[in-house]
Order: C-alpha cells, then sequence, then structure tokens
C-alpha cells in the first residue's frame, strides 16, 4: 500500500479558552478521538494537564457530538477539531494538526500511567524503534479480565500488533509515510499496525499499563465478549471486508449511531 498525502486540515474551534500558554515545540501530541463522551472526557483530560505542562499538546478530535463533549473538552485541550466522523478519520485529523513529532493516540475511556510521555520519548530514542504501545489494565474486577489482560499483552508481543487500548504511540514522520490509519470503520488500528511493522519492525512494548474501562466486557459478559472479539480479528485476518464486521458488531452498517470510540473494543 502506498503511502497517502495527509488530509486537508480539519477546522479548529475559533479561540483557545485560558489554560496553559501554548508551547513553540511540544514534545509530544495526545490525540483523543470522541463521539458523545460528555460523561468521560473531564476524566481522561483532568489528569493531562500536567502533562500539557511538561511539554505535551493534547488535541481532541471530535466526530460530531452531539452532547457537551467538545464544551467541556475546549478548557481542558489545546486545540478541540471538528473531523469526519469515524475513528480513522478522527485520528488522522488530529495526527495532521499535531505539532510535536511524536504522536500518542488515546481512547476517552483510557488513562496513561505517570511517567507515560517520558517512557514512550525515552524509550523511541533508545531502542531506535519508530513506534510503540503500552501495556493494559482494564479497571473491573471479573477475574477473567485479568486473563484478558495478560492475553492482550502476550498476543501483541507474539504478532507485532498493536491496538487501541494500548495507547498506540508513533513518530510523525512514520505515521504519515505509511499513510494514517487505513479509512476502514473497524480493526483501523490492526490495519495500521501491519503497515508500521512493514515499514518498521515490530514495536517498542513498554511494561508500563494504561488503565481502560472495562464497560463493555462487564456490560456484556466477560466470555461472550472474549468470543466476539476473537471471531471479529480471525475474520478480519482471513480478508472479511471491515464494514461488514462493523455490521456484525454494531448490528447495523457504518453511519450514525452509538459506536463512540471509547466503546468499541476489538482488541480482546
Amino acid at each position: 500500500m502506498g503511502a497517502l498525502h495527509p488530509p486537508r486540515r480539519p477546522e479548529a474551534a475559533p479561540a483557545r479558552p485560558p489554560g496553559p500558554s501554548p508551547r513553540l515545540s511540544p514534545r509530544l501530541s495526545i490525540v483523543i478521538p470522541t463521539l458523545d463522551e460528555a460523561a468521560l472526557i473531564e476524566g481522561c483530560l483532568l489528569p493531562l494537564q500536567p502533562l500539557r505542562e511538561a511539554g505535551c499538546e493534547v488535541l481532541v478530535a471530535d466526530g460530531g457530538s452531539r452532547d457537551a463533549t467538545a464544551a467541556l473538552a475546549a478548557p481542558l485541550a489545546d486545540r478541540v477539531l471538528q473531523a469526519p466522523r469515524g475513528r480513522a478519520a478522527q485520528m488522522n485529523a488530529g495526527a495532521l494538526a499535531a505539532r510535536a513529532p511524536v504522536l500518542l493516540f488515546l481512547h476517552a475511556d483510557t488513562r496513561l500511567p505517570p511517567g507515560a510521555m517520558g517512557a514512550a520519548l525515552e524509550g523511541l530514542a533508545a531502542s531506535g524503534r519508530g513506534w510503540g504501545r503500552f501495556e493494559v489494565r482494564l479497571d473491573g474486577s471479573h477475574p477473567l479480565l485479568r486473563v484478558v489482560e495478560r492475553a492482550m499483552g502476550l498476543r501483541s508481543r507474539l504478532t507485532g500488533i498493536c491496538t487501541g487500548d494500548q495507547a498506540l504511540f508513533v513518530e510523525r514522520e512514520l505515521f504519515w509515510r505509511v499513510g494514517g490509519y487505513p479509512p476502514i470503520p473497524l480493526m483501523e488500528d490492526v490495519a495500521l499496525s501491519r503497515l508500521l511493522k512493514r515499514a518498521a519492525g515490530r514495536p517498542l512494548c513498554l511494561g508500563l499499563a494504561v488503565r481502560t474501562s472495562a464497560r463493555r466486557w462487564e456490560g456484556e459478559g466477560v466470555l461472550r465478549t472474549i468470543g466476539l472479539m476473537w471471531a471479529l480479528r480471525a475474520a478480519y485476518a482471513l480478508g472479511a471486508d471491515p464494514a461488514r464486521l462493523h455490521r456484525l458488531y454494531y448490528g447495523r452498517p457504518p453511519g450514525p449511531g452509538p459506536d463512540t470510540p471509547g466503546e468499541a473494543r476489538e482488541e480482546a
């Protein structure tokens, strides 16, 4: 697959509200895709404020939220972008607006651990690898969730594939060299990982763990969710159309509906 040209720049909020002063040279740009995440967005952004002061840029790429997501995010982010709906399109829009040499993609229901920025930047520099990911801790109490966490980390190490819950980070130049996130409605993180692995080798696997919501796992049943996710991943590996997988997952084709970036869980 040839490299794609970066998409047209998304619209940004007309004025930046009071907050940390813009830095001339941010070291890391965190891109957060959102859609109707008013209940979660402040909890996601508040812990990132010390990172903003330390040289991190926070970009929220909103896909047309009908709730107060954008308004709540505005005082806590460097920019709130209005982007075409869809995780791939939103994350590409955020990457296009980013100013730092390294990008980190974060779901609205995922929290970075202390030391995350330094670990990512120093790890890339020391390893010579152009991309990487974190381990995952699910915030639920079900015993099987601990098995899921370990399985996610082991699978990633064995396959060299990262997924959204693992907070993928990548050098901006490498990200655009492979064309950014492919424009597909599901499994876009797996597709990007394949491109990055082909271009730059296996990812840097950090031992630090992000903490992410177990809302879908616990809401729909851990065993059922494990089975569904493995079935979807197997079908995708065998060449199934991501749009068809989206229909199987959400019960409808891609388009208007409640599939928010924080709810999608292809990472089992």
